[in-house]
């Protein structure tokens, strides 16, 4: 583990978007440099390799002809490649130099969610593991797991939330468009959410971070262009806040992800899905889960076979 200084994450769709979760992850807990490659990429760009450069793949399916095609061209160049996979015995498991299966159970519809979860928590324990052989020290070590072995009820309580959420869908159902904002951890939050909503309600939606909306995708803000918008209570939260606010200037409706005991939030939106406090880094674990479920019952309502 202290001779790699340099990993590299390859994954397609969602799982790349857990990928992105795991370099704020492992460069904030590390301090090593970390990429995250589109597979269908990897493979084509000659990518610079060393044997002190990890590569992890990362699959649900552990099939994903991509993914496994990019693990085979890491290996050829000298990287050491582990996957991380959620079915066992599949082709990524058994070509890969080793690495960790999720066992999130089945995934029943095309759309993955629970692995998408599970696929962050083992990226996060990677993370801690490398961060500890570093410079992460033990109390900081410890508070982390202290918060990811607490997580299960706060994202339970998430879920709690289905009805409420079933109702935002049924206002915004006829809607085309949506915009999904996030800042920092919660910006690959925001391509998830999107993501969900194109794959299974058939949607037109696009994300950005919440910074980068100002360089062009404010000029398709509209009150027929609805804006998801993550502004949980971390150290982006004020710039959230004023990104929030550049929408409510163009007329755009707003939901928000927002954290409980928020009361400012109701400033910015008569929308707002309210979430459990947790760190920095766990939040996508549970601010997901509102994007996941409003894509679903989006979905349920417009007659699409989830």
């Amino acid at each position: 583990m202290r001779e790699v200084n340099r990993i590299i994450l390859i994954a397609c769709g969602t799982a790349s978007y857990a990928a992105l979760i795991g370099k704020y992850a492992f460069e904030r807990l590390a301090g090593i440099p970390t990429e995250v490659d589109v597979a269908s990429e990897f493979r084509y760009r000659d990518p610079i390799i060393d044997s002190h450069t990890l590569i992890f793949v990362i699959s649900q399916s552990g099939e994903t002809a991509d993914t496994l095609a990019a693990a085979r061209e890491a290996k050829r160049k000298g990287a050491f490649v582990r996957g991380i996979v959620n079915v066992v015995g599949s082709t990524i498991a058994r070509e890969t130099d080793g690495g960790t299966y999720i066992h999130a159970g089945p995934e029943l519809a095309v759309a993955s969610t629970k692995a998408y979860a599970n696929m962050v928590a083992i990226l996060l324990l990677y993370a801690l593991q490398f961060g500890r052989s570093r410079r992460l020290s033990l109390a900081t070590g410890r508070r982390l797991l202290g918060a990811l072995s607490e997580i299960v009820p706060k994202m339970e309580k998430a879920l709690e939330q289905d009805k409420k959420i079933q109702k935002l869908a049924e206002k915004y159902q006829n809607y085309k468009n949506f915009l999904f904002l996030g800042r920092g951890i919660n910006f690959p939050v925001a391509l998830e959410g999107s993501l969900k909503l194109k794959e299974i309600s058939y949607i037109h939606s696009e994300a950005f971070p919440g910074g980068e909306m100002k360089h062009g995708q404010i000029a398709l803000l509209s009150e027929n262009f609805p804006v998801l918008a993550i502004m949980t209570k971390n150290q982006l939260y004020e710039k959230m806040r004023s990104n929030i606010e550049e929408v409510k200037a163009r007329k755009a409706p707003v939901i928000l992800i927002a954290t409980e005991g928020d009361d400012k939030a109701k400033e910015l939106a008569e929308d707002i899905i309210y979430v459990s406090e947790t760190m920095e880094l766990l939040e996508p674990l549970v601010n997901t889960i509102p994007l996941q479920l409003f894509a679903y019952h989006m979905a349920v309502l417009l007659g699409r076979d989830v």
